[in-house]
């Protein structure tokens, strides 16, 4: 299997100053692009870690392969 890279991103802000969250855009070396979901987490910081953690093992379980 070929190396992977996971991408994300993280950012602490009050939650009643977001307004919207879009996707991220990927430049991919053969010239094509991806878009990367930007996720949300609210809550406090162990709430938030906690449900970080969730996504995460969530996500990987999408990839059995891996």
């Amino acid at each position: 299997m070929a190396n992977l890279t996971l991408i994300y991103g993280m950012r602490l802000l009050p939650s009643d100053e977001i307004k919207a969250v879009g996707d991220a855009p990927v430049e991919l070396k053969n010239g094509h692009t991806a878009r990367v979901t930007m996720h949300v987490l609210e809550g406090s910081k162990e709430e938030i870690e906690a449900q970080l953690r969730n996504s995460v093992e969530a996500f990987f379980d999408i990839y059995p392969e891996i």
